[in-house]
């Protein structure tokens, strides 16, 4: 494997890496992390699959490989049970053994889905990640997480898998709307607010260029944005205990989601009205965070209006149902300083309808 790689490295010895490679180089990467050639299923939406579906294939094909696609409808409403069958009818009707990897080519949606997929088929399929979204380049193709939603919640029927190559071409970001671009953001400042002082330093004073994607900018930030995630990840698989620091503004964003049925805010969109509003709780707590700083640069991530009609006691109980709540209590991550993320048990209902109102006016 080429050095431009970051590397996931569990105590177990166990590990992958995630690699800054073109998507022309996915067949020799493949054979870095010890795949052979055979059938090779890649999982991807109509979108992703027309720009990029071709030059996989191609590049498959010349390392010897016999791949299939199934592009799928995009959108969070494809992280169903319906379409996780479909991936199953067209593995096992391909005849794929445990040996037959599957790539998830595409954002987080496409990744959690085919990871979802290969964690289950035959007991577990190897997985390679190709992100193509900069939410997933940073945050969700790295750690194992996989998944689907259910009617009571986000992700909440899903196992870890840990896939055997994250692949990650920073040219495919150059095809992402602007509103896309700006989703994945959202999960590039948390990364800087829970585990990356210095990473907040040069988005603050470089969001413009960021914002525009200039590369020079580009390429620094999502490595450090990448370290934070291998590093989290590398001393906690299983979310027992510092990987938790990662669902910062996670519990309001995906109460907000399903609250919202999907339709009004983006990933990206929601886990940043989450940070806001634990930046504020933050604040309330820890008066020596500098909360002006922090927030005003959570605020660079455009959020459409919510809904006057969705209720603090909606999103109350969107949280309630929510993975991460322990015996009963809400658990939200919090900060004391920049960097110093914790978990926090005991909020005051009041304290929580302030932060509600807070983001709902601001």
């Amino acid at each position: 494997m080429r050095s431009d790689a970051i590397r996931v490295h569990f105590p177990t010895g166990i590990g992958y890496p995630v690699a800054f490679r073109p998507l022309l180089d996915l067949a020799v990467a493949m054979r870095d992390v010890g795949l052979r050639p055979g059938r090779v299923l890649v999982v991807s939406d109509k979108n992703v699959a027309d720009l990029y579906g071709v030059p996989v294939d191609t590049t498959l094909k010349q390392d010897g490989w016999e791949p299939r696609l199934l592009a799928l409808p995009p959108g969070e409403s494809t992280k169903s049970p319906e379409h996780l069958q479909a991936i199953y009818d067209a593995a096992l009707g391909w005849g794929i053994d445990r040996k037959t990897p599957i790539v998830a080519l595409g954002g987080g949606v496409i990744g959690d889905l085919a990871g979802f997929a290969a964690a289950t088929l035959l007991r577990g399929v190897p997985l390679v990640h190709v992100p193509t979204s900069l939410l997933a380049q940073v945050d969700s193709s790295i750690g194992g997480k996989t998944g689907i939603n259910h009617d009571a919640g986000k992700n909440l029927v899903g196992a870890f898998h840990q896939p055997a190559l994250v692949l990650t071409d920073t040219n495919t970001l150059a095809t992402l709307p602007p509103r896309e671009w700006m989703s994945g953001a959202a999960e590039v400042i948390k990364h800087a607010l829970i585990g990356d002082p210095r990473l907040f330093e040069i988005l603050s004073d470089a969001w413009p260029r960021f914002a525009a994607r200039d590369q020079a900018v580009v390429g620094e930030v999502l490595r450090r944005a990448c370290q934070v995630k291998v590093d989290i990840v590398s001393r906690d698989e299983r979310e027992r205990g510092p990987r938790m620091y990662l669902n910062f503004g996670h519990t309001f964003g995906h109460a907000l989601e399903q609250a919202t049925e999907y339709q009004i805010l983006t990933h990206g969109e929601a886990v940043a009205i989450g940070m806001r509003a634990a930046l504020y709780l933050s604040r309330r707590y820890h008066p020596k965070l500098d909360y002006m700083r922090t927030d005003l640069l959570v605020r660079q991530i455009p959020v459409p209006p919510i809904p006057a009609d969705v209720a603090l006691g909606e999103v109350m109980q969107a949280m309630r149902a929510d993975k991460k709540v322990d015996a009963g209590r809400l658990r939200f991550v919090l900060l004391k300083r920049l960097g110093q993320p914790y978990l926090e048990e005991n909020i005051a209902p009041a304290d929580l309808e302030a932060a509600w109102r807070h983001v709902l006016v601001t």
